[in-house]
């Protein structure tokens, strides 16, 4: 926690005003605002999906530092991670980092255990691995694999970063027709044409996966208050002998 007013929010708001203007002209960058004691110092970036246009881009990160100043009021560090970018600040460095912490995880119903679709989905996830760059995109028929690392890490660590990414995927998700995986420094995607498709995906506007990826604890607790408002009212109209429609 920082103390409101004090000299490390002002260096806060100085970074995540970087972030948001720099997105408006590069998919990523880092930032570190320097303070006057060390306690004051704060590190930054932000990554943007390897697809996305300039003007999408921008639209996620000024998002996601709005959902950060919502979520994350009064801590020295926060992660937003949103389906088109990323957002991370900390009074701690952990810019050249890896991190292989889950920051989100997703996968689709099982479509059971089909040798062809499962060997074509190693084969595109595993052909991710062997790609160079930051922003990696396979494909074969109807299978369709992403990977992205933020761009503070080495070729090195991208690729040891995918790779875990991936065998966490496979494993986790195994014969779902879609996974999401997202480490603190990469994620890995798959699609066997099921109801996740990230080749369309990918494609659109940041707006539609935003609401499937952001982390908000608060929208389970309003789930869970409406689950119970309902149940109470169906009680009461059970009661007076009505039909709640």
């Amino acid at each position: 926690m920082y103390t409101p007013n004090s000299p490390y929010e002002s260096n806060l708001n100085s970074l995540l005003t970087s972030l948001v203007n720099s997105a408006t002209y590069s998919s990523y960058n880092n930032f570190t605002v320097l303070g006057s004691t060390q306690q004051d110092i704060i590190y930054g970036l932000y990554q943007c999906r390897g697809d996305l246009a300039m003007p999408d881009c921008a639209s996620c990160v000024a998002r996601a530092v709005t959902r950060a100043g919502d979520m994350c009021r009064d801590t020295c560090g926060g992660t937003v991670q949103l389906d088109g970018c990323l957002v991370k600040y900390d009074n701690a460095t952990f810019l050249g980092v890896e991190d292989k912490n889950v920051l989100l995880k997703k996968c689709g119903p099982s479509v059971g255990y089909n040798p062809e679709a499962m060997g074509s989905r190693d084969a595109v996830l595993g052909g991710l691995v062997g790609l160079g760059g930051p922003f990696r995109v396979g494909g074969s028929g109807m299978v369709h694999g992403v990977a992205q690392c933020t761009g503070d890490l080495s070729f090195g660590e991208c690729q040891d970063c995918i790779a875990e990414a991936i065998g966490r995927l496979k494993s986790d998700c195994g014969t779902a027709d879609y996974g999401d995986l997202f480490l603190g420094k990469c994620y890995a995607r798959y699609s066997t044409g099921g109801a996740h498709d990230t080749s369309q995906a990918h494609g659109k506007s940041d707006k539609e996966g935003e609401k499937k990826f952001a982390l908000i604890i608060g929208l389970l607790a309003g789930v869970a208050i409406l689950v119970i408002l309902l149940a109470f009212l169906s009680k009461i109209c059970r009661r007076q002998g009505k039909l709640l429609c």
